[in-house]
């Protein structure tokens, strides 16, 4: 395939040759190899092209809950109840139904890679990642689908072991990635041991939920940088949310976030739902759900963005886009749009343990070009008009036609 007057990052347009799944040549050379005679062509004039999305936190077994299971207190505990109590209508069918419809929605924003965590436990068992995995196995060469399995509390010494064994099915059912949340354990700390544990064991990576609230004693994330170390679990391992680092003094943030760089883990911040869900007990000077990214920046963390709940008892909103991710990255978290983007494309992918994509030579041609002159645009205006490529192959295109309808004579005066 040839992509023809595409908009690209720094000024200009340029020609993309793509040839085996991958970018093969730009430019003046792309239309002067020979491939370019014989391959189909596609004018992306007024288009801006862009490395695909990876969505590194979803939960795709709750996607599109939100009116089946309201959640009247809008908080994490309230939603954790109403989350709990829908789960006797989560049957298999119900999840991959909704699952694939919220999947096809991301694939048609740009994301061509998704980690979706899967609750494992009392009252759901591990149906959702059963369904999860149908899914994935339906959705090769389209999305690279990653199952997390997110394993109930207790997790932990006698009262976890019915959880442990339900997340030794979830693995056996190809669960990819351990998960849990030790903050709902009754010894949080015991929990990241255990879980860790389970990783290691397993031979899989470990995407945790830590310090979700803006409470600064809560604070898990230490023990987490010391475990992983202990384990080799080096570039293997994610801290999702770590909302309540955003509340420490500089001095310990500083050091907490070294640790973290050091022990090669990645941090997934998740504006939307962490802002909708933090800081509802404070209504004077209330404290942002969102973690100390540039800390963690400044640190060598990778930090990447995600948009974690989809319109479920956690997050009624979600546009399940990562233009939405990037632009609250840009007003919640100062960040400059390009370092947010980043935030959703390259460091997501590296969160994942996936290798980069961009318009560039020998990289994967999973690309994304949408309607706009640049970058700025792109993330401000978030036009639906745009084109996905997973590998070379276009796999979802939106087309937005605009009428103006003139007013009639006298109608605005």
């Amino acid at each position: 395939m040839l992509l023809e007057r595409a908009a690209i990052r720094g000024g200009g347009t340029t020609d993309v040759l793509i040839a085996g799944g991958r970018v093969a040549a730009l430019g003046a050379d792309a239309a002067a190899d020979p491939r370019a005679a014989t391959a189909d062509r596609l004018d992306l004039a007024g288009y801006l092209l862009l490395p695909a999305a990876a969505e590194p936190h979803a939960h795709l077994d709750k996607a599109l809950l939100a009116r089946r299971a309201p959640n009247p207190s809008g908080d994490l505990d309230g939603a954790v109840t109403a989350i709990r109590s829908a789960y006797a209508t989560m049957d298999e069918a119900d999840v991959r139904s909704r699952a694939t419809e919220a999947l096809h929605t991301a694939l048609a924003h740009g994301y061509t890679a998704v980690r979706s965590h899967a609750d494992v436990g009392e009252g759901i068992g591990v149906r959702s990642v059963r369904a999860l995995a149908d899914l994935r196995e339906n959705a090769a060469g389209l999305v690279d689908l990653q199952i997390v399995a997110l394993t109930a509390a207790p997790v932990a010494g006698a009262a976890g072991r019915h959880n442990r064994r339900l997340l030794a099915e979830a693995i056996e059912l190809g669960a990819d990635v351990v998960g849990g949340a030790p903050a709902l354990d009754p010894n949080p700390h015991a929990a990241v041991r255990t879980l860790a544990e389970a990783a290691d064991e397993a031979g899989l990576p470990l995407d945790l939920h830590l310090d979700e609230t803006t409470d600064p004693d809560m604070l898990t994330l230490r023990r987490f940088a010391d475990e992983v170390a202990r384990r080799g679990l080096h570039g293997r391992a994610t801290a999702s949310h770590c909302v309540s680092l955003g509340q420490q003094d500089p001095a310990t943030c500083r050091e907490v976030s070294r640790a973290l760089a050091d022990a090669g883990i990645a941090v997934v911040t998740l504006p939307q739902t962490n802002l909708y869900l933090q800081g509802r007990a404070e209504p004077t000077r209330t404290p942002r759900g969102l973690t100390a990214v540039a800390a963690l920046r400044a640190a060598g963390v990778v930090v990447a963005g995600g948009g974690d709940n989809w319109r479920d008892p956690f997050n009624p909103l979600g546009r399940i886009d990562p233009f939405e991710t990037a632009s609250l990255l840009v007003a919640a978290a100062h960040l400059p749009v390009a370092d947010a983007w980043e935030s959703v494309t390259a460091h997501a992918r590296a969160a994942l343990g996936l290798p980069p994509v961009a318009p560039a030579v020998g990289s994967p041609a999973d690309l994304l070009a949408i309607r706009a002159a640049d970058l700025d645009e792109a993330v401000a205006a978030a036009s639906e008009d745009r084109i996905v490529l997973r590998g070379g192959r276009v796999v979802a295109r939106t087309r937005v036609i605009r009428d103006i309808v003139p007013a009639l004579e006298g109608q605005l005066t």
